[in-house]
């Protein structure tokens, strides 16, 4: 059994894969501040809870985007299993041809996805993460990995609305009735939601009129099921994403 750990900047996804089949996942709380011990001990409650251990994993690969979490996740694998995790960055295969100026500096999140999307649908392709930042990437019709378009997320818009705003609430993550809201809950629900519609509408438009193409539209990250559905486009959305990526950059390293 092969563990697969994404670690994004709110949350790190993992997930348990047997012959490129995704078991299970689960999501943890990135916590800077955690040592490898205190790691390791939500990593044992998860494979715990699915009938697994750290016994069971004969392989690991890690993703991240916080490099002070990177090694503290690393060591916390490599104490309590008999596996040494592999780390995507510079130097790792993944098979992406990236085509952007300083090709370090493309976030491993972004890469694994690209990957699971080139394999599981095609090119050329806008595939869209919506996490902590909602990022557009474009792969060409060669494979290429063109380049990216990077914002805020829609936890960071609500966080900024409620913090920022003397009268604005915490809300939850729903979606309203009615795009022009009636009631400051249900109409901050339509701005977070239906807004953020509307942008990746725009945005798939201008990048398409850019490209000079039409694409594969695909979505991933915690926020893809809840907007994507509301789009104007057709948009294929894969929760696992991430993960069939990583696996498939663990088996070109094997």
């Amino acid at each position: 059994m092969v563990l697969a750990i994404d670690i994004g900047n709110t949350h790190i996804l993992l997930g348990c894969f047997e012959d490129r089949k995704v078991l299970f996942t689960e999501l943890l709380t990135t916590n800077k501040t955690s040592t490898d011990l205190e790691y390791a001990a939500l990593i044992k409650s998860a494979l715990e809870f699915n009938g697994a251990g750290f016994d069971s994993i004969d392989g690991a690969i890690i993703s991240s985007v916080v490099p002070q979490v990177t090694g503290t996740i690393k060591s916390a694998v490599e104490r309590f299993s008999s596996v040494c995790p592999l780390v995507v960055g510079p130097g790792v295969k993944t098979g992406l041809k990236i085509k952007i100026d300083n090709p370090a500096q493309l976030g491993s999140d972004l890469v694994v996805s690209a990957v699971a999307g080139i394999k599981e649908y095609g090119v050329p392709q806008i595939n869209i993460y919506m996490g902590t930042a909602t990022a557009f990437s474009l792969i060409d019709s060669e494979k290429n990995f063109c380049g990216t378009s990077i914002g805020a997320g829609m936890g960071i818009e609500a966080e900024a609305l409620s913090s920022k705003t003397s009268q604005l609430p915490n809300i939850a993550f729903e979606t309203p009735k009615k795009v022009i809201g009636t009631n400051t809950v249900d109409s901050m629900k339509s701005g977070l939601i239906y807004q953020n519609a509307a942008l990746i509408d725009g945005m798939i438009d201008r990048i398409e009129e850019e490209y000079g193409g039409k694409c594969v539209l695909t979505a991933t990250g915690r926020y893809a099921s809840l907007v994507a559905p509301l789009c104007r486009h057709k948009i294929v959305v894969d929760k696992d994403m991430l993960l069939k990526g990583l696996i498939e950059v663990y088996y070109k390293n094997r």
